[in-house]
């Protein structure tokens, strides 16, 4: 499968960040099965536990659509190099997304990026298994 579509949409997202806190601009780009594609950004509040990553603006707005079913993800940011969400972005995306089939694509550019799986990005996930009373 290309991904340099869904990279695009990423990197593009990321002009609409609002960090005039860190100046740390990140992109997101979420592909559903159903085959749309939710962008988000990163928007930072001078209370930082307030702030929401670029992961989890795209995959808030797809959960609010209606959509459940994911494929893969691109996160591209500032920093020139690959960037992998932050714990709580892998969190969502553990709740929402298959660890062994959703891909993570930490995009430097179009023609670099590195593809992992989430289970691979977050090994020994907590998930609702790990609820459950023996």
């Amino acid at each position: 499968m290309e991904y340099q579509e869904l990279i695009v949409k990423a990197i593009v997202a990321k002009e609409f960040a609002y960090a005039p806190y860190s100046h740390f601009r990140v992109g997101a780009a979420l592909l559903t099965k159903s085959g749309k594609i939710y962008t988000g950004c990163n928007i930072e509040n001078v209370g930082f536990s307030a702030t929401n990553c670029a992961e989890r603006t795209a995959i808030f707005k797809a959960i609010s659509d209606g959509e459940r079913e994911f494929v893969a993800i691109v996160v591209n940011g500032d920093n020139n190099d690959y960037l992998a969400p932050c714990g709580v972005c892998r969190q969502v995306l553990a709740e929402f997304c298959d660890l062994d089939t959703f891909l993570v694509i930490l995009a430097n550019n179009k023609q670099d990026y590195k593809i992992m799986t989430l289970g691979e990005l977050f090994p020994e996930a907590f998930l609702v298994e790990n609820l459950k009373k023996r």
